[in-house]
């Protein structure tokens, strides 16, 4: 089979602060048959639907994308799309080194 590759990945969360890259419908597909069936919802049977039925080329791989991170957005596991930014600011030393 042919893997058909999205354009841009979708990072999802897989716990503990990691994440996973899902750049193609055969990731997709992996992805949602690993998924926890405890965790699933809705929107899931949507994803595994469009997966197959864009492997089958009855819609678009962006449209099985676009349902991907629908199910993710509403499994609480979609990453965000920014890291948020940490500031370090100097400090003053007191005696052996440590910020007084």
């Amino acid at each position: 089979m042919h893997d058909r590759m999205f354009f841009t990945p979708v990072a999802v969360s897989v716990g503990a602060g990691h994440k996973r890259m899902i750049a193609s419908l055969f990731d997709m597909h992996e992805f949602l048959t690993e998924f926890p069936p405890s965790r699933r919802r809705l929107s899931y049977g949507a994803a595994v639907k469009a997966c197959e039925a864009a492997r089958a080329g009855e819609i678009s791989i962006e449209a099985a994308r676009d349902a991907l991170i629908t199910f993710a957005t509403t499994a609480g596991i979609l990453w965000p799309p920014a890291q948020p930014a940490v500031s370090v600011k100097p400090v003053a030393r007191g005696f052996g080194g440590y910020a007084a």
